[in-house]
This record gives C-alpha cells, sequence and structure tokens, in this order.
C-alpha cells in the first residue's frame, strides 16, 4: 500500500491510497489538481503559517477596518500570484533534507518561492466577530492553503495565519464520497467495497487502446511505434488496463506495466 500525497497533523480530509500494483500509478495521482476549505484566522502570523506555529510577532488589528469586499479583494490579489513562498514546515527538501525537519531541530529554513497555480480561491464566510474568514480552494498539486491564508493576510494590509485544513477533493475524487476508518475498519478483509477501479487513477491521461498482440509485447517491455501524440498515455486491451507508456517520436515506450 502507499498514500499519494499525505496532509499536515491537524489537518483533515481526503487521502488516497494506492494498493498492490495501484502503487506504480502514484505519481500520476500526486500530481493532480487538490481542493480544500479553510478557514483564516486574522490578525497575526505564526512561525508555521498554521495554527501549530508561534505567533509572530506583535497582533494586527488593523484587519477589523476592512469590509468584506476588502478582504475579497485580497483573495483574488492572492489568486492571481504565480508564485508561492512555501511555509518553513514544508515538505520540500533544502540540502537534501525536508525543511520541516530542519525547522524542528530549531534550524533557520531558507525556501525558494516556487511556481503554483491557484484555479479558484472563494470567500465562502466571514465572521468579523471573530476575525476569521472561509474559503475554498482549487489549486495545482505543490500549492501550500497555508501560504494563501499568510498572503491573503497581508494582502489586506493585515496578518493571517490558516486556522483549520480540510482536502475535499483530489482530482476526481471527492471527499464525500470517501471511506472515513470507522468504515474501513468495519469491513472484513475480502471486502472490495473501499476500492475504486485503476483506471480512475490515470482517467486525466490520454488513452490509447491496442490489439491483442500489440498489449502482450507492450507488457513485456517492447516499444512499439505509434501515431499517438507524444506524453504519458494510458494504454489498454480489450480486457481493460495494460499500463501506462510514455510516448515520444512515434515509439510507445511501457512505463508502467500493470498485467503479466
Amino acid at each position: 500500500m502507499g498514500h499519494a500525497g499525505t496532509l499536515d497533523p491537524p489537518a483533515t480530509g481526503l487521502l488516497v491510497v494506492l494498493v498492490g500494483r495501484a502503487t506504480r500509478l502514484a505519481r500520476f495521482v500526486a500530481t493532480l489538481p487538490k481542493r480544500y476549505t479553510g478557514t483564516i484566522r486574522l490578525g497575526w502570523e505564526t512561525t508555521t503559517d498554521d495554527a501549530a506555529g508561534a505567533p509572530v510577532g506583535e497582533r494586527d488589528e488593523s484587519w477589523r477596518a476592512r469590509t468584506r469586499a476588502d478582504l475579497e479583494r485580497a483573495l483574488t490579489d492572492v489568486q492571481r500570484q504565480e508564485v508561492q513562498m512555501p511555509p518553513p514546515v514544508s515538505a520540500k527538501k533544502v540540502d537534501g533534507v525536508r525543511a520541516y525537519r530542519r525547522f524542528r531541530r530549531g534550524e533557520t529554513v531558507t525556501l525558494q518561492p516556487v511556481r503554483v497555480q491557484i484555479h479558484a480561491l472563494t470567500l465562502v464566510g466571514f465572521d468579523p466577530a471573530a476575525g476569521e474568514a472561509v474559503i475554498d480552494v482549487a489549486c495545482s498539486s505543490g500549492t501550500y492553503v497555508r501560504s494563501i491564508a499568510r498572503d491573503a493576510g497581508r494582502a489586506l494590509g493585515s496578518r493571517a495565519h490558516l486556522a483549520q485544513l480540510r482536502r475535499t477533493g483530489i482530482g476526481p475524487w471527492d471527499v464525500k464520497d470517501a471511506l472515513g476508518m470507522d468504515a474501513l475498519s468495519a469491513l472484513s478483509p475480502q471486502s472490495s467495497a473501499a476500492l475504486r477501479p485503476m483506471r480512475e487513477a490515470i482517467a486525466h491521461l490520454p488513452a490509447l487502446i491496442l490489439p491483442a498482440a500489440a498489449a502482450q509485447r507492450f507488457a513485456s517491455g517492447q516499444r512499439i511505434a505509434t501515431d499517438a501524440p507524444s506524453g504519458a498515455t494510458a494504454v489498454f486491451d480489450a480486457n481493460g488496463l495494460v499500463g501506462v507508456a510514455d510516448v515520444a517520436d512515434g515509439v510507445l515506450h511501457p512505463d508502467v506495466v500493470l498485467v503479466g
């Protein structure tokens, strides 16, 4: 078994777990777009950009003079950003070591901005009394909602951090269709109720159906001439998914083989 991207300890929501041969498809799942709901707490930043960190600097109350419309404009500014500074407790590597490991050892962590895509950033609710805003986020893999919260506070002319986070979707999967730990524990070891077809993991890739003889050659690792477009391609035969190919210069190169 293997996962396709964990959540931070305080976060909740969807986790895609791959079983058996499907673990070979993990990298295709890990890069899928993500969806989140998050609660931004206004007034101060933290060392981790979320509620787990210590406050940084003095509390800033200037956000109290802002309106919901001001906050929406700030979120629009953040959504337009094409680069983002990751939190110091991210999984990014610094000289071969995860940033969060260095941070927890008390080391100073210096990260570089990364390119991101925030497809949608919507203000769902704003509670001025509590100083909290709830957002919906649709973003590329590698985007940090903690950084979105921090940057939203700055765009508002104040400070902020992420108070709560829930991952609601990964690619085609929605958390409402997921099984919780209690439901999983109640299943018998022979049950397949929690399993989804492997083809769903690569549904976003272009598909190519091979005749039986060509599919057998693919499964044995042989290259095959093709007129398919270049790039990663899901390969099928009459019986279903065979694997994933890398198509380049008119040649089908077996990348992941799932049969045989």
